[in-house]
């Protein structure tokens, strides 16, 4: 099968793979659909595909790195950022450190470096994992905000530590104080390539919007390079392109604030990014499938070469680190929780969250290894600079693939009924959200006034002008009483609010169905459909 029809057969896996998560009867996590059907693809291959480490690198982790800066939550981010740090960087360390010496003393055939690389690439966390497995159920806010921010750091941290134990495979040396101050250079430089080449295209869109007007698409596309462009200019001055991804989009996050873009680009690009990140997700995990056969089929080769001449041995090895990756984390999330709840003790106001062993052990299931793993593992040289194959280099990718499925279908068994009777607390939320409504509202009314002041209504019939003004007025009033109201009031103003919206959805539902049955019937050309569709469409998302 020929490159072009591999790839689109993976793509439409990733379909596929969708549609069959909806259509099964009992919940299986994507990512194990998506593995499958790319062992089915492998089956119908000559050979597995050919990867180019670096060209994988670069096409696949850039993105994805800057999606989980651009989209993780700035305020729970600095909230809880002593609990986060601990698991992104004090975590990373200890499961590099401890893990790499256990799985070198499991398996003599890997080597120290690659042992460690082995460690280094599945210490990283996949909260997009989680929260597939946990969509049925409902999670803790916080819990959820500190899994996101850990992995947005642990994905940077863990493929550094990664690269240094990539290179003294490579190498065959390590220094300490040399790794801390290459680590010190690759991270100052990176963040700042990440963050300064982020703002500068960021500021210079701005003001050419500002003067000549926005297009979407190419706002669209402009975000979809930025990342590429702070990985490609880091790693040419020497720093860390993966941090530097990260760190853009970090700064993507804060420049979204100012409101610059158009709600219409905001719209379509949000759509674009979902796209990229379903298709770059799925595409891994079908292209781990269509790997797997053929790494299986080494890595018993290397099992054997060890002295073990049952392949059963490479369950054993996947059992056994899981368990050391489940209870280092049970054990470090422990430690982190007390220390935070003494810390805070000692400050007034703060909060740490709470340390039940129920919680604990959700947030020891919770780390769940997926894409970063995947595409790190996958980057692991070939060859060494001799000429000779990167050592248990297939072993350590099965070990790696084992370590993803068997950390996706140990939380898509116990997380939901760890979970299951876990208080939600929501009042806090909600009060936020019914503040900001209540100013956005006055915000609204103050404005139409102006508006209405200043005489820029319709010349001809001001009457109408003034009707339509008070209509709007009146809802936002409405929207004000039913934040301010408590009681049965102020229940009955937000049923009402709600039973108006499911109508006027139902509305613009029935007005979409009428606008494609005329089209098909060819009572209006299609430019115009697609205008009126487009319009119902952008009503229908403000209503949702």
């Amino acid at each position: 099968m020929a490159t072009l029809e591999i790839v689109l057969a993976m793509l439409g896996s990733v379909v596929v793979s969708g549609l069959l998560m909806r259509a099964l009867p009992i919940a299986i996590p994507l990512p194990l659909l998506q593995i499958g059907l790319g062992a089915l693809i492998a089956t119908f291959t000559a050979g597995a595909v050919k990867l180019d480490p670096a060209i994988f690198f670069l096409l696949f982790l850039p993105p994805l790195l800057f999606l989980d800066g651009w989209r993780v939550p700035n305020e729970g981010l600095l909230r809880d950022r002593g609990m986060i740090l601990a698991l992104a960087l004090g975590l990373v360390v200890c499961t590099v450190l401890g893990m790499g010496l256990f799985i070198h003393w499991m398996i003599p055939a890997m080597t120290m470096p690659a042992s460690f690389a082995l460690a280094a690439i599945i210490s990283p966390t996949d909260p997009v994992a989680v929260s597939a497995i946990t969509n049925r159920t409902a999670f803790p806010p916080r819990m959820q905000h500190v899994l996101e921010g850990e992995s947005l750091l642990n994905d940077a941290s863990g493929l550094v530590c990664f690269r240094f134990a990539v290179t003294a495979a490579m190498t065959g040396t390590f220094s300490l104080s040399a790794a801390a101050l290459s680590f010190v250079h690759l991270a100052v430089a990176g963040v700042v390539v990440g963050v300064a080449l982020t703002f500068g295209i960021l500021w210079l869109k701005n003001q050419l919007s500002r003067r000549f007007g926005e297009e979407s698409g190419s706002q669209v596309l402009l975000s979809l390079l930025i990342p590429f462009a702070a990985y490609m200019v880091a790693e040419q001055i020497g720093g860390s392109g993966i941090l530097a991804a990260v760190a853009a989009g970090i700064t993507m996050s804060y420049m979204e604030l100012t409101g610059a873009a158009l709600g219409h680009t905001r719209m379509q690009r949000a759509a674009v990014w979902d796209t990229v990140q379903f298709a770059l997700n799925g595409v891994m995990f079908v292209l781990l499938g269509e790997q797997l056969p053929s790494i299986l089929r080494s890595s018993v080769h290397v099992v054997r070469e060890a002295g073990h001449h049952d392949p059963l041995w490479l369950i054993i090895y996947i059992l056994a680190i899981n368990a050391g990756l489940i209870a280092l984390r049970f054990v470090w999330v422990w430690v982190s929780l007390r220390v935070g709840q003494l810390l805070a003790d000692t400050k007034p106001g703060a909060t740490a969250p709470r340390s039940s062993a129920r919680r604990i052990a959700a947030m020891s299931l919770a780390g769940v290894r997926g894409t970063i793993t995947m595409a790190g593992v996958l980057t692991l040289p070939l060859l060494l600079p001799g000429g000779a194959p990167f050592p248990a280099r297939d072993l350590t990718i099965f070990l790696a693939s084992g370590t993803i499925i068997l950390s996706l279908l140990t939380a898509n068994v116990f997380l939901p009924r760890l979970l299951r009777g876990i208080e939600i607390h929501e009042t806090r939320r909600i009060k936020t959200l019914d503040h900001i409504r209540v100013i956005a509202a006055e915000a609204a009314i103050k404005a139409i006034q102006q508006q209405l002041e200043s005489g820029l209504g319709d010349p001809q019939d001001p009457d109408l002008h003034a009707e339509a003004v008070a209509r709007v007025i009146e809802i936002y009033r409405r929207r004000i009483d039913g934040s301010s109201d408590t009681g049965e009031t102020a229940v009955r103003l937000r049923r009402s609010d709600e039973i108006e919206r499911q109508l006027r959805l139902t509305g613009l539902r029935a007005e979409r169905d009428t606008v494609f049955a005329m089209a098909r019937a060819q009572q209006m050309s299609d430019e115009v459909s697609r205008h009126l569709v487009r319009e119902i469409d952008l009503m229908e998302e403000r209503l949702s």
